[in-house]
């Protein structure tokens, strides 16, 4: 008897170490087949590492039985209408219902793509917006520092001359004093869970949140008349011209003392500030439309349609992006590039107010009392200034 409860647990261990072993394991390899389009476990992880999953094996199998497991199956359907269907329909946007909400996302019962969303923005547009807006302060002192401020060289003699008439100074204000009140109530709405909430609390918090999206709601509309009122003054003063290019491979003398390339009443780096300005400007103000307005702009399924028939997304590896978007996704697209146009455009705009007040002398009165000293305007913009002062002369002898 004691022989064969040996030989019995010696069989027994030996049959554990054969099959348990990995090259025994119970083959998975065509674990969706056997379950009818369930995730695998690779699948689990890998949305938990936060990776990208091909889900089109779960959202083409919706409604069809003949891709799922057997009824009789443990895992099996109970057919195109069972409730792991109609719930992953819902999820797709596939769903036939019925809604008592008779606006555009009234059908909408899952939005797919709202933690891709939320992820987006607290995370990369965040973290890199705000460093983008640290990086040019640091840049500007810096530069600064080593530089200092850019005076006037040459001999002021207290004359001046007239740069910008009065409506073009209107343009100019009417467009940069929301501008300031948009960058910082918009930031407040960005950052304010993360950085004053943690402060002030959320009793504080809450009015100023309130306060700041009225302005930025509102603040909007001025801003993009003065886009518009800039650029018809100023679009034919800003084209390209063959002077740009030595002022370019001069940097426009801001960082040799006594070096003034010729310019026009713009000179290259004000050109690309302009148009930084509209261009983003218009992109910043469609965008906010669209969220001024929800739901009733697409702006991203007509873009993704036009990049898929590039074919630019599939040279970089994308893939076709999708262009039946719903409209939420309509909405947090919006958002996301309103977020991430602004950043780029605040930075650039920082280092526009330093240039044009305590980094350069002379230059601020230009938008404040129009005109600026002559001396000025011979090194920095003197074709500009040669331009005027013939005119003046013609006028003054038709007289």
């Amino acid at each position: 008897m004691f022989v064969q409860k040996k030989l019995a647990l010696i069989l027994t261990a030996l049959w554990l170490a054969v099959f348990s072993a990995p090259g025994f394991a119970q083959d998975t390899s065509d674990t969706r087949a056997q379950t009818g389009g369930a995730q695998t476990l690779e699948d689990i992880l890998a949305r938990q590492r936060d990776q990208l999953v091909n889900d089109q094996f779960r959202q083409n199998a919706i409604g069809n039985p003949d891709l799922a497991a057997p009824s009789a199956n443990q895992l099996g359907t109970l057919g195109g209408v069972s409730d792991p269907e109609l719930w992953r329909a819902f999820r797709y946007g596939s769903a036939d219902i019925i809604s008592s909400d008779p606006s555009v996302t009234g059908n909408v019962v899952i939005q797919d793509g709202g933690m891709r969303w939320l992820k987006w923005r607290a995370g990369p547009v965040r973290t890199y917006g705000g460093y983008l807006l640290l990086g040019m302060l640091g840049v500007l002192l810096l530069f600064y520092l080593i530089r200092g401020k850019i005076l006037i060289e040459g001999e002021k003699t207290g004359e001046t001359i007239l740069r910008f008439k009065l409506i073009e100074r209107f343009a100019h204000w009417v467009m940069a004093i929301p501008f300031v009140l948009l960058a910082i109530t918009g930031l407040i709405l960005l950052f304010g869970r993360v950085a004053l909430i943690p402060l002030f609390g959320h009793e504080v918090f809450a009015p100023i949140a309130s306060v700041g999206k009225f302005i930025h709601n509102y603040g909007a509309w001025p801003f993009m008349l003065g886009v518009i009122l800039s650029f018809v003054l100023w679009v034919w003063k800003n084209l390209p011209e063959k002077t740009d290019i030595a002022w370019m491979l001069k940097a426009g003398g801001l960082f040799t003392k006594g070096v003034h390339p010729s310019a026009g009443k713009f000179n290259a780096g004000e050109k690309i500030i302009f148009w930084s300005v509209i261009v983003f400007g218009v992109m910043i103000s469609v965008t906010g439309l669209s969220m001024l307005f929800p739901f009733q702009i697409a702006l991203f399924s007509p873009l993704f349609e036009a990049l898929n028939f590039t074919g630019i997304p599939q040279l970089l590896g994308v893939g076709e992006l999708n262009t039946a978007l719903a409209p939420q996704e309509e909405m947090q697209f919006a958002q996301l590039w309103h977020a991430i146009v602004a950043f780029i455009y605040i930075a650039i705009v920082i280092a526009h107010i330093y240039l044009g007040s305590v980094g350069m002398e002379g230059a601020l009165s230009s938008m404040t009392k129009g005109t600026v000293e002559v001396q000025w305007a011979k090194e920095h913009h003197d074709l500009w200034y040669e331009d005027v002062v013939k005119e003046n002369a013609e006028k003054n002898s038709a007289e």
